[in-house]
């Protein structure tokens, strides 16, 4: 029978470049003669901006820390045990870089076991166990936690999770057995299931303690000597803990159900994680928390050996790593400075830029249009923003004046942009249109200017062609809503020169947006991939099949929405406008439906109508219905999804042949930031790879082994 050392021992030589975290025992006497206790910090050496992580070797150091302080206890030398982190950390979980390397289930069930042995130690120890969440605290950190007798925590916390779901794991080290025996299944549900698939939504102290999981909560300032305070009253019986009855009865059933529900509407049945976590925390109703840690232990091994977890964390790499470095960006010590930015434009989506580039920035912003009723309009949706943000104590009174004295608008360019450093345009998605605007915005800008464009699809050399200075045109491409979906994409044109794109990059940090270096090329990357993929379902429904068997087919995906609600969101014109343009560039490949004319001639907002008395759910709207002319080749669910996937694996070859993006990794970071693509499918290009499409359609994967799969 090995033993916990030898376990750990074992992985720790599978992963040697570890950052390895230190478990320091120091001795205190607690206040009011409580006696002498044993306080274990959790420290990796570095400062808070790379945070404690749990690999083998950390475990190890942990076990040997409570190795010394279980000898203490059973001596009767101490009275308790703490555990805390170092400053603004507590622990963010398991070092995941580790868990990329594992090849084989018997390593990956060790890592779970490994931790499940040293945790449990801490209930088991001969005296009171107390954490002290000092800090951020994710994953592993979270369960350690739990595994004490007691726990404090600091209303500076500005991080709390178990955010394994996401990932494509399950809190694997007592989090799906621990936390509903604490705090209830549905508290857990919520915190395990509904705030990891509500894009990996974080706990800030009050929370954790309103939800239970702390029984105590003091200011960050002296938080670490207020708990110890606590813990003196605790342990000497002045202050009792009382924790609720759980009710293990029909509302534990009801939560695991109402779990199910929230899994099968992100999800759709198509990632396991969920469904795992759900199972557990079902049959922790019992209370039999060892039966709970197996299946926790054999879980995680199954899900560290499957694609998800490896698509997860590829995917969090990128959002993580890549999207803050972006490939091919120039130098950025090339960057200009921007103290005042110009829209062009005053409608919704120019409204909205000069909202961002306002608060973002906190430089003048100038809007101008064709009229004053729209200009005024433009800036007073912008005051209406700040008021907003302002009435939820976002901001105080004097920032919000502050931000409103910033924003103005005026008819005359010459006026408003003559001393502005960026000047974007927000107007009607028309060549021309867009040529006139940049002429008239050259002839009274600065000669250092960004002249930037949000166009959606249209070719930005083109629309710099014919300027004095085309080498400051830049793409500079949102996605509605703009003050949620974090992808940029940045275009180089033909002439742009490297000044005006280190200027975009530096201005899209400062944005808080994930830039990607883009080619000149139509659609770019999100708006070309979703446009063969909707232009596919389109064709099959054209051709015959029912919409809902379309719609049906790519559920499997998980997808945010399903394609005609996304086109819905997107807007039939839009969409319809965006294909007429691929058409024109592409036209073996991109079609342009004539039910889709049909819809957006009539009128109509999308396909679907919503009514109270169907729950709100998407109905075929009756008036769609009838304009719809279909051919008869009925195709099943299955056949639909292999067209719309090889139709997209085809595309993305195409695009990586032609240099779009750098990489295949930047298609994926663009559809999880641009167009809310799946974690767990890792954006696109693991999942056609994982069922094969890839090399049925290119004869080759579009990602090494390993790269987010189990390695070779």
């Amino acid at each position: 029978m090995s033993t916990t050392a030898d376990l750990l021992k074992g992985a720790a030589e599978l992963f040697p470049d570890e950052v390895v975290t230190s478990a320091h025992v120091r001795h205190l006497d607690l206040p009011f003669g409580a006696g002498r206790f044993a306080l274990i910090t959790l420290d990796n050496g570095f400062d808070h901006t790379k945070p404690t992580t749990f690999g083998p070797a950390s475990l190890a150091n942990l076990n040997t820390a409570i190795d010394q302080v279980e000898k203490e206890a059973a001596a009767g030398e101490i009275i308790g045990v703490g555990v805390t982190g170092k400053p603004f950390i507590f622990a963010v979980g398991a070092d995941l870089k580790g868990v990329e390397l594992l090849k084989e289930h018997e390593h990956a069930l060790a890592i779970g076991k490994g931790g499940h042995e040293v945790f449990k130690r801490l209930s088991a120890l001969a005296v009171p166990t107390f954490a002290y969440y000092n800090g951020a605290a994710m994953g592993g950190g979270v369960e350690v936690g739990l595994h004490c007798s007691y726990r404090t925590v600091s209303k500076a916390l500005p991080a709390f999770s178990l955010p394994e779901v996401f990932l494509g794991l399950v809190p694997g080290w007592g989090g799906c057995t621990l936390l509903p025996n604490l705090i209830g299944a549905d508290k857990a549900v919520s915190v395990i299931i509904e705030n990891s698939l509500n894009q990996n939504k974080q706990l800030k102290g009050q929370q954790v303690f309103d939800l239970g999981i702390a029984d105590a909560i003091f200011e960050g300032a002296d938080f670490l000597e207020q708990s110890l305070i606590w813990t003196a009253n605790v342990l000497k019986g002045d202050v009792e803990v009382e924790r609720p009855v759980i009710d293990r009865g029909e509302a534990w059933d009801q939560a695991v159900a109402r779990g199910r529900f929230i899994a099968d509407g992100k999800v759709h049945g198509a990632a396991p994680a969920a469904y795992r976590a759900l199972d557990i925390i079902a049959a922790a109703k019992n209370g039999d928390l060892q039966q709970g840690y197996d299946a926790e232990d054999v879980a995680l091994a199954d899900l560290i050996m499957g694609g998800e977890l490896r698509a997860g964390i590829y995917a969090f790499n990128l959002v993580q790593k890549r999207g803050k470095r972006p490939a091919g960006a120039p130098d950025k010590s090339l960057a200009r400075p921007v103290t005042k930015v110009g829209v062009v434009g005053a409608g919704l989506m120019a409204s909205q830029l000069a909202l961002l580039f306002l608060r973002r920035l906190e430089v003048p912003v100038v809007l101008t249009d064709i009229d004053q009723e729209r200009v005024d309009k433009g800036v007073g949706y912008v005051h209406a923003e700040i008021d907003k943000l302002l009435g939820k104590g976002r901001i105080n009174q004097d920032k919000a004046n502050r931000l409103k004295a910033l924003v103005t608008g005026v008819l005359d360019k010459a006026e408003g942009f003559s001393d502005a450093d960026f000047i974007i345009e927000a107007v009607f998605e028309e060549i021309g249109v867009k040529q006139q605007v940049f002429a008239e915005v050259e002839a009274v800008a600065p000669a250092h200017a960004i002249l930037a464009t949000n166009t959606s699809s249209l070719s930005v050399t083109e629309m710099a062609s014919k300027l004095k200075n085309p080498e400051r045109v830049v793409g500079f491409h949102f996605f509605n809503p703009v003050a949620i979906l974090p992808l940029l994409e940045i275009v180089r044109g033909e002439a742009t020169d490297d000044a005006s794109l280190a200027t975009a990059f530096a201005v899209a940090k400062k944005l808080k947006k994930t830039a990607v270096l883009v080619k000149d090329a139509p659609a770019f990357v999100v708006n070309r991939i979703l446009t063969r993929f909707m232009g596919e379902i389109q064709n099959v429904i054209d051709e015959g099949t029912p919409v809902e068997v379309a719609e049906k087919a790519v559920e499997p995906l998980g997808l945010p929405m399903s394609p005609l609600v996304l086109l819905e969101l997107v807007g039939p014109a839009i969409g319809l406008h965006v294909s007429e343009t691929l058409n024109r560039a592409f036209p073996d490949r991109f079609t342009v439906s004539e039910n889709l004319a049909a819809v957006v001639k009539a009128g109509k907002r999308g396909f679907y109508v919503y009514s109270a008395e169907n729950g709100f759910k998407p109905e075929l709207d009756p008036e769609v219905a009838a304009l719809l002319k279909q051919g008869d080749v009925v195709l099943t669910e299955e056949q639909v999804r292999a067209r719309v996937l090889d139709a997209v694996a085809q595309e993305i070859g195409l695009m990586l042949d032609e240099g779009v993006v750098a990489e295949a990794q930047d298609i994926d970071l663009c559809l999880i930031t641009g167009a809310g693509w799946p974690f767990h499918l890792g954006g696109i290009t693991p999942y056609l790879d994982r069922e094969g499409v890839s090399e049925r359609v290119n004869g080759k994967k579009f990602l090494e082994a390993g790269v987010a799969s189990v390695p070779a």
